[in-house]
């Protein structure tokens, strides 16, 4: 069986690379826009550019499962792209799609619009006659641990998620579990809400101490001015988006049951065990 990964020099893209080349035996191909920026490891890579319908095709040939990892475009363009991969799968033969979804409310935050670009891509999987899973990640907490810096300047966590809970991830994790899930049959058809613990801000801000020896405490916002604040330092799109995303998990669309054992075996790691290894 061969198996492709798109985006494969991306954050999450190389991650499952990595798992997939650790758990099975199968053959490996990476897709990337740019094809030559893209050989961090030994495995063939082939173009793959999501507005490049022609292009894909040629790239999915003998390919029995494509992994899709969610493109980084606007929401609306986004969408198109995706429909590009999609169409050039079921024309070059590919039998099944995993695709790498979001958690997010659908409605009401400035988020919502990513939630439903993914949420379309899922209904043109479905629609595509081909075998699929669909992976829908919790929020990364990467960027929380890269953002350690700025935390410590400020001496706070601040946002406006509240006391809410929200079902982070990690890269690491979800690599492990796209890979079993393109492994295995048993997958097929399901849709997997791909989480760790739900914990809050206080408690994320209690693991960051014990990892940075740091003395974090959580202050609560409103969502005006989070957002006012996020987009002063990261831009309107970018800073109305974060704050979009902690808006939803202040509504509790993102403190939901995790399905990572029924895709892996295995419980996610526990915070304590992936913070203990930052230290």
């Amino acid at each position: 069986m061969t198996i492709a990964v798109t985006a494969m020099s991306g954050h999450l893209g190389s991650e499952i690379v990595g798992a997939l080349l650790s758990a099975t035996h199968e053959t490996i191909v990476g897709l990337a826009r740019t094809p030559e920026n893209a050989k961090t490891v030994d495995i063939e890579v082939r173009p793959g550019d999501y507005d490049n319908r022609d292009e894909l095709e040629k790239s999915l040939i003998g390919v029995d499962t494509l992994l899709l990892v969610s493109g980084m475009a606007a929401p609306e363009d986004r969408i198109q792209q995706h429909r590009n991969v999609i169409n050039a799968a079921s024309a070059a033969g590919v039998g099944k799609i995993v695709y790498t979804s979001i958690q997010g409310v659908e409605e009401g935050t400035a988020f919502s619009p990513i939630v439903q670009s993914s949420r379309q891509t899922e209904a043109d999987i479905r629609a595509s006659g081909l075998n699929w899973i669909i992976g829908r990640n919790g929020i990364y907490i990467e960027p929380d641990i890269e953002y350690i810096d700025s935390y410590k300047a400020s001496g706070e966590i601040a946002n406006c998620a509240g006391d809410a809970k929200c079902g982070y991830t990690t890269r690491p994790e979800l690599g492990h579990a796209y890979a079993s899930m393109a492994t295995g049959s048993q997958h097929d058809g399901k849709v997997y809400n791909l989480h760790g613990e739900p914990i809050s801000q206080a408690r994320l801000a209690e693991l960051l101490n014990g990892a940075f020896g740091t003395a974090l405490t959580y202050r609560s916002m409103s969502v005006a001015a989070y957002r006012e604040e996020r987009v002063a330092e990261l831009g309107e799109f970018i800073g109305t988006v974060i704050a979009g995303i902690y808006e939803g998990i202040l509504l509790g669309v993102l403190d939901c049951k995790s399905d990572f054992e029924a895709a892996t075996g295995r419980d996610h790691k526990s915070w304590t065990e992936i913070f203990a290894a930052i230290g």
